[in-house]
């Protein structure tokens, strides 16, 4: 950053995904679930370094990977991409229609590019009449599905979906949810879903990530995370409680900024929990929680 600053915007981050799985990212806005993403494609910006391996069942390393090898055997090919802005990812002068099938064309081979663009808008519930619309001539959800489809086409072992569902109803978010799970079901795939939505996440999740401030501070099966014995970590919890079905209790303050993180636990200041041991040492991630009182 200005002034030779850094930021750790993700850190300590480390899970695996195996064939067939569906983990679920979750955590408030600014958290790191999209940097995380963005890292595993190459697709940070240039002032931004990074650390560690992200391997992939092949053994290639997508964080020591040219360009060149993502660009040409890895994007679309080996993981697709659902991003977060769709609009921003659609070539303006162009129709869906033509996105899809070009897409269709570099990823697919022979065959027909047109019938296979409607298969894949059919899968995204993209309505068919609209493949024929410019990207400004959608509305955020229809964008959204626009991109979903896309990222289906190359039907690749790993998908990152971030925050997929954004714009869409709730009808439409189980159904964009359901067609993102059975990309799992076929072949061995393996599905990363990035999601403020926790519905949805419980609807698809075998495993579920809690992302604050930067970090992993809970890593659990979706069946203890959202039924028995619950969240262990007052985040997640916290996280949970604010559903309307639930207390409908909001977290009190606000994430801390990532330039300036206190010296122990992130989530300190607004814990009821947090004590002095709290405010003084940063918890490691033990046994799938980051908390001196799990």
């Amino acid at each position: 950053m200005r002034g030779g600053r850094y930021v750790e915007a993700v850190s300590d981050a480390a899970f695996r995904l195996g064939p067939g799985e569906c983990l679920t990212l979750v955590g408030e806005s600014g958290c790191g679930k999209s940097v995380l993403a963005s890292a595993l494609l190459g697709l940070l910006p240039a002032n931004a370094e990074t650390a560690g391996s992200a391997r992939l069942a092949d053994g290639l390393d997508l964080l020591a990977a040219d360009e060149r090898t993502l660009a040409r055997t890895v994007r679309g090919r080996r993981v697709g991409l659902v991003p977060q802005s769709p609009a921003a990812h659609l070539t303006p002068v162009r129709t869906v229609r033509s996105h899809l099938e070009e897409a269709v064309r570099e990823l697919t081979g022979p065959g027909d590019p047109r019938a296979a663009a409607e298969a894949a808008a059919a899968r995204a519930a993209f309505p068919v009449s609209h493949l024929d619309h410019y990207p400004h001539q959608l509305s955020g959800g229809l964008a959204q599905r626009a991109a979903t489809a896309l990222a289906l086409i190359g039907d690749a072992p790993l998908l990152l979906a971030d925050e997929p569902t954004t714009g869409l109803d709730r009808e439409l978010v189980d159904r964009t949810a359901d067609e993102l799970r059975a990309h799992t079901r076929d072949a061995g795939r393996a599905l990363l879903m990035i999601t403020h939505d926790l519905a949805a996440a419980r609807r698809i999740a075998d495993t579920v990530a809690v992302m604050y401030a930067g970090r992993i501070v809970e890593l659990a099966p979706a069946e203890a995370f959202f039924g028995r014995p619950g969240p262990r970590h007052p985040y997640a919890r916290g996280l949970l409680d604010a559903l309307p079905e639930r207390a409908f209790t909001p977290i009190p303050g606000a994430p801390p900024e990532l330039g300036d993180l206190p010296p122990g636990c992130a989530f300190a200041a607004r814990c009821a929990l947090a004590d002095s041991t709290c405010r003084s040492g940063r918890p490691p991630l033990t046994e799938g929680v980051a908390c001196h009182h799990a």
